[in-house]
């Protein structure tokens, strides 16, 4: 029934109109036990990279060039988790996860948007730590805020007209049978394998995608740390040393999270077929980074716990302030 449903015939052919996501698993029992877990998790989530964002705008202190690039990244985390995270809860509480050609074309979109922002971002941001460790004194004319305001730009410009063409080059194909996603969400290389067309065009764009953007930024972030680490072994003083290590540990687990998981879903031989493994993996990447970049950016960051402290003695400052007026009045 699902599958009839979901077709629509032309002639002596069908043309797929719903899609039915397997989702990250078929048993009930199970569903019903990650359902709180991932919404606990995407509340998490937006919640505190939108407190990220809130503070680095509020906070004067915290007007630089990095904190300018990782509210960026929260705006990113928060849209990645928000194409994904809403409809898979949803599936959780349904037997059959259907999805709409529309639907699905958007999140597809959106995901692969967001994703290959965060790519280029992460490569952009490891370039800024390589400026202000190696080139300290020309670092605030270096990454000034219009140079900044360009690189952001041209981040999300480049990741949107990417998944744009790959959006393009997939949706145009073909489908005519199988409509059965063997996944969460509508990843694009998955549904391409369910054309019925030739689809050389779209793989040769993923694959370009995946070689210059997703594998060229993490190209970028390898030759910055390894500037970074010459211009740290040249330091005469090991407190310096230690200080310049300190600034780049958080950016330096952002980044192995995310392209160690990425990288090993799609830039393996056989990516084709998706796997139990592929789909905690993907899980990582699309909806517990999202919610961890906001938390290894902060709990061991100096600037952003003292900034929090100075919002909050603010804060408590205006609320005395209030009572003691209306006292008055």
């Amino acid at each position: 029934m699902a599958l009839s449903r979901s077709m629509r015939w032309n002639g002596n052919h069908s043309s797929v109109t719903t899609f039915i996501l397997l989702g990250l698993s078929d048993e009930e029992q199970l569903q019903l036990i990650l359902f709180p877990i991932f919404l606990a998790v995407y509340l998490v989530t937006v919640t505190w990279n939108l407190i990220l964002i809130l503070l680095i705008r509020m906070d004067s202190h915290l007007h630089t060039p990095m904190y300018f690039f990782l509210s960026f990244l929260s705006f990113i985390d928060i849209t990645l988790s928000s194409s994904i995270s809403p409809r898979m809860l949803a599936d959780f509480l349904k037997d059959i996860k259907t999805i709409a050609f529309l639907d699905c074309t958007i999140q597809g979109f959106v995901s692969a948007w967001m994703g290959i922002a965060e790519c280029c971002l992460l490569a952009v941001m490891a370039i800024d730590r390589y400026v202000a460790i190696g080139r300290p004194l020309q670092y605030s004319v270096i990454m000034s805020p219009g140079l900044c305001g360009r690189l952001v730009t041209g981040v999300y410009a480049t990741a949107f007209f990417n998944s744009l063409a790959q959006t393009i080059s997939c949706f145009n194909l073909y489908y005519c049978g199988p409509n059965i996603i063997k996944h969460f969400f509508c990843d694009l290389p998955e549904i391409i394998l369910l054309s019925c067309s030739n689809s050389f065009i779209s793989e040769t764009v993923l694959l370009l995608a995946a070689i210059f953007l997703v594998f060229g930024s993490f190209l970028v972030i390898l030759l910055s740390y390894s500037f970074i680490v010459v211009s740290i072994l040249k330091m005469s003083s090991g407190k310096a040393s230690s200080k310049a290590f300190n600034t780049c540990a958080s950016h330096l687990a952002a980044v192995t999270l995310f392209f160690s998981t990425a990288l090993s879903v799609y830039m393996r031989p056989d990516s084709t077929k998706v796997t139990s493994k592929d789909k905690v993996l993907s899980v990582f990447y699309t909806i517990l980074i999202p919610m961890l970049n906001p938390l290894i950016y902060s709990l061991r960051n100096k600037e952003i716990k003292d900034a929090i402290k100075r919002t909050i003695s603010i804060k408590i400052l205006m609320s005395g302030r209030i009572i003691i007026a209306h006292r008055i009045l």
